[in-house]
């Protein structure tokens, strides 16, 4: 066979080749920018060429600090397929965070959208090696917002919207991304052109595989493990892109669904409680038929989610899986033919499981000695991963790498089942579960259960100190608003009772307006845990 490096400029290609016309949406602050394929590829193009005129040089790291929009997406090809590395940037990391990442990838060039100069200019004396901005705008004189700067489209103006994008190693580096870092410094993985072609391919087979007549709408983050692969399968799939803009609110989300005839998208579970909360309040507004799949990934899908999009929307809604470290799908909830001629509440049930394992990996449960435990749906092992789009070394981190990849394996941290049928069960993170007098509870089915009751909009179980049971959970709880409880803990504790067994009901529970985040929209445990510490929650028996 002929050997040809998988590249991402394959997929420009086959995207101009057959699909010039589709149509690329982003959601903007005065309406809708709309363009084709076509022009997408022309102006990725040009920003090849201005990097060329800047002296960025092929290896060299391209930042970007930007939301869900037309010219991220012309980053995400202009910057790789170029030979250049675009480090997406994470926007919600603090300025501490965002200091190191962006010193710790040496970027030499930062594109940043006008809205977020301010979280860049406080810090940019900080910043070592970048020497020069590109504010994302719509405007062509930026000299009153970053001193030094250059807007994109002064950036861009002028060049060839034709490229000859180089032939290189397919293991060439094309996108850098770093953890959300619940704990020290974030860390940094490096996708090879390989590895994002191969997970890209991946998500066009099988039962969430997209074509021409699809609208894809990504709500998970550019600036978060590459949108899950979204910029690169839609546009090969040839789909309609739907981008959101910046800051979506749940309106924004529901309004571009109908308006724009989505009919797939992809966000965590904290994105799909906000829309399904929004639609409750405006029975008969929207209408989601053409609605054919939604994804949700980050954390563990509440089944009280999964049967309110079903019964109230007519939506499916599906577990994924994955991790920085992983490019990042890895498991995905699709459906057995088995599963299918189960009845509606088990069909439900098993949308909540984490999934089966995607074609081109490998994976396996082992427990403390590294043993492998049995895939009876009950016994729990570490969850390790290797395949073709699997890291195997963090970005100039060796102590790190030591920890977390061994032999050939990636180690994610994650505690889960496995049944018979061969659907993964995430039970927890490993530093998440807690261990109550001997015996583990898991802190991801307390908060499916607790967000199972009518009254409750969000919920983070914790563990904390006990002196006798060495840790006992704390249910941290957000109650819908207008919920009538007059004791809200005792009623919990009752609505537990018989799902769970008595020794995994918590005794004290906190009732906040909003259940902290992570730069990601995960719930922020580690927040929960040093709030306790601090004595600033207000616990109730």
């Amino acid at each position: 066979m002929t050997d040809f490096p998988l590249l991402l400029k394959s997929i420009l290609y086959r995207a101009n080749l057959v699909y010039p016309e589709q149509e690329i949406v982003t959601r903007t602050a005065s309406g809708r920018r709309r363009y084709t394929y076509r022009d997408m590829i022309g102006r990725a193009a040009q920003l090849a060429h201005a990097l060329d005129h800047a002296g960025i040089t092929a290896g060299d790291r391209v930042a970007s600090f930007a939301w869900n929009h037309d010219r991220h997406l012309e980053l995400y090809y202009g910057v790789p397929c170029s030979g250049r590395i675009l480090h997406t940037v994470n926007i919600r990391l603090s300025a501490d965070q965002l200091v190191y990442t962006i010193n710790h990838a040496n970027d030499k060039i930062l594109f940043v959208d006008e809205d977020l100069v301010s979280l860049i200019a406080p810090i940019a004396s900080q910043l070592q090696t970048v020497e020069r901005y590109v504010v994302l705008t719509d405007k062509l004189d930026v000299s009153d917002v970053l001193p030094g700067a250059i807007s994109y489209e002064a950036f861009i103006a002028d060049m060839p919207d034709v490229y000859d994008y180089p032939d290189f190693a397919e293991s060439t580096p094309a996108i850098l991304a770093y953890t959300s870092a619940t704990t020290g410094d974030p860390k940094g993985v490096l996708y090879s052109h390989r590895g994002l072609y191969l997970h890209a391919l991946m998500f066009m087979t099988g039962y969430f595989a997209l074509d021409d007549s699809d609208a894809s709408l990504p709500i998970v983050p550019m600036f978060h493990v590459n949108a899950w692969g979204r910029p690169f399968c839609d546009l090969w799939s040839g789909a309609k892109i739907v981008l959101p803009g910046a800051r979506p609110s749940p309106a924004d989300i529901a309004d571009l669904i109908v308006s724009e005839g989505v009919t797939f998208s992809a966000g965590v579970p904290t994105v799909w409680m906000g829309m399904l909360e929004h639609v409750r309040k405006h029975p008969g507004k929207y209408d989601f038929r053409r609605v054919r799949t939604l994804i949700s990934g980050g954390q563990a899908l509440p089944e009280s989610l999964v049967r309110a999009y079903q019964e109230e929307l007519g939506v499916a809604i599906y577990q994924g899986y994955g991790q920085t470290e992983t490019s990042p799908v890895t498991f995905l909830g699709a459906p057995k033919h088995t599963i299918l001629q189960l009845s509606a509440d088990e069909q439900i049930r098993y949308r909540t499981k984490t999934g089966l394992l995607v074609p081109g990996l490998e994976m396996k449960l082992v427990d403390d000695a590294g043993r492998p435990v049995p895939h009876d749906g009950v016994s729990r092992g570490e969850l390790w991963l290797r395949g073709p789009w699997i890291a195997n070394e963090y970005y100039r981190n060796p102590e790190e790498t030591a920890q977390a990849f061994v032999d050939g394996w990636f180690r994610t941290g994650d505690i889960a089942t496995m049944d018979e049928e061969g659907y993964l069960q995430i039970v927890d993170r490993s530093k998440d579960l807690i261990k109550s007098g001997g015996e583990w509870i898991s802190s991801v089915d307390l908060e499916n259960l607790l967000m199972a009751h009518e009254d409750v909009v969000e919920a983070a179980v914790i563990g904390i100190p006990d002196e006798l049971w060495q840790e006992r959970p704390l249910a941290c709880v957000v109650l819908r608003r207008g919920a009538d409880l007059k004791q809200p803990s005792d009623a919990l504790r009752q609505f537990l009772r018989g799902r769970v067994p008595n020794f995994w009901i918590p005794e004290a529970f906190v009732f906040l307006d909003e259940i902290p985040k992570t730069s990601v929209g995960k719930f922020a445990k580690r927040t929960l845990r040093e709030q306790y510490r601090r004595g600033e929650l207000a616990v109730q028996a």
